[in-house]
């Protein structure tokens, strides 16, 4: 029996000739510079002119081989090498971002002429943003004033939706951010971003690409904190940036002390201990004993498995909170506490249906405890509770607080 494969039958023959118009094109961004710079040339500063010129010119021009060489010559005038610089031999233009005026107005309708051209010629886009990530880790290599026209035009840019707030990414390169240039650098971007849109707008792009708790990243390690960060941007006139870090701080160390609490409770640890660590983040983060109540209640909540059945949920619950009473009266050592924890039961109540009646319990228990005391109690029955459930909440505590009331009249009059 013979083993041996069959062999693979192979074609041979004359080999032809490819035809010239088969043939790749050879890449050449110098000629396709010379005729961008040429048209620029031609229309001068009028960047109506040369809006309507780099229009007419993508139907005979290849934008979409030559995307890097075009946004080259229109932000810095000609062919950048790496690092940022202009190469000596090459063609250069003057009607550029680098080469125009540095204000806000001039950036503006710079900024006209990019959106011009990337809604006309859709599959601009990827380069575009390629681009200015580009131009962004060039940053070292370009003048002061270089630098301040492009923060401008990229802050105004993110405004309007042209570009996405990933393309910050470029600006934590290590070199930059130790040399002061990013910082530098976002404090124009930011300016001309917020007087486009809002801080509010800045934060929800911000937050769509997970840069809404980075931007301390914009410093050295060793300056990382709040404090350098709002002090530096508060400086430079941006105080609402600094404002809106120092939530999102306070927001993620809320988020860490709400887990680790919940950790802390689900090992057992001793209260003393719970409290001593609540307590360290609060002067560390600056964190309200208001917040931190409501914090303890939720995660006080969240540790069981409640029952669905309503007549045996209160005694359940009771039973529960008994045992958390210490953890949450080290934390009302304040009027305005006590109600923040009563306002937080009452949603909870109204919120889960099985602890509706279980509301006057509660707060009874906490009074024993003294959790809570008489007059946040009788502030939140006569105007301070919420209109979630108010109607049924009143109701069970009606007798409660009479009783209370007849409470203080005969400690006045003793």
């Amino acid at each position: 029996m013979n083993n041996q494969k069959p062999q693979k039958p192979t074609l041979s023959g004359q080999r032809f000739k490819t035809r010239k118009r088969d043939e790749k094109e050879r890449f050449d961004p110098t000629q396709f510079q010379d005729c961008i710079i040429q048209g620029l040339t031609e229309t001068g500063t009028d960047l109506e002119a040369v809006a309507k010129f780099l229009d007419a010119s993508g139907a005979k021009l290849d934008y979409r081989r030559y995307a890097e060489t075009l946004f080259d010559i229109l932000v810095a005038g000609g062919m950048l090498a790496p690092g940022g610089t202009l190469a000596d031999d090459m063609t250069r233009t003057n009607v550029c971002v680098f080469a125009a005026q540095e204000d806000l107005e001039t950036m503006q309708a710079f900024a006209q002429v990019f959106n011009k051209l990337i809604r006309r010629y859709k599959y601009l886009e990827k380069g575009f943003e390629d681009e200015v990530k580009k131009l962004l880790l060039f940053l070292k290599g370009f003048s002061e004033s270089e630098r301040n026209k492009l923060a401008m035009l990229t802050g105004i840019l993110l405004a309007n939706g042209t570009l996405n707030a990933s393309i910050l990414n470029s600006l934590y390169n290590e070199n930059l951010v130790k040399e002061g240039v990013s910082a530098a650098f976002a404090v124009k971007l930011f300016k001309s971003w917020i007087n486009e849109k809002d801080i509010n707008a800045v934060a929800v792009s911000l937050r769509k690409v997970n840069m809404d708790n980075r931007l301390m990243e914009l410093f050295p390690a060793n300056k990382q904190s709040v404090e350098h960060f709002s002090k530096y941007f508060t400086e430079a006139g941006l105080k609402e940036l600094s404002e809106y870090v120092r939530n999102q701080q306070t927001i993620g160390a809320r988020k860490e002390l709400q887990k680790e609490l919940q950790e802390q409770m689900s090992r057992g640890d001793p209260f003393k201990d719970i409290i001593l660590y609540v307590k360290e983040e609060m002067k560390k983060n600056n964190i309200s004993e208001q917040t931190v109540v409501a914090i303890i209640w939720s995660s006080v909540m969240s540790t069981v498995e409640w029952n669905k059945k309503e007549e045996l949920v209160a005694e359940q619950a009771i039973k529960h909170l008994k045992q958390y009473s210490p953890l949450l009266a080290a934390f009302t050592t304040q009027g305005q506490s006590e109600l923040t924890l009563l306002l937080k039961i009452q949603e909870y109540c109204y919120d889960n249906i099985h602890f509706m009646k279980a509301f006057q319990k509660i707060v009874v228990l906490f009074y024993k405890a003294e959790v809570l005391s008489e007059e946040p109690i009788l502030k939140w029955y006569k105007d301070a509770h919420l209109a979630k459930g108010k109607s049924v909440f009143l109701e069970q505590m009606k007798k409660f607080v009479e009783w209370l009331k007849n409470a203080e009249e005969g400690n006045q009059a003793a």
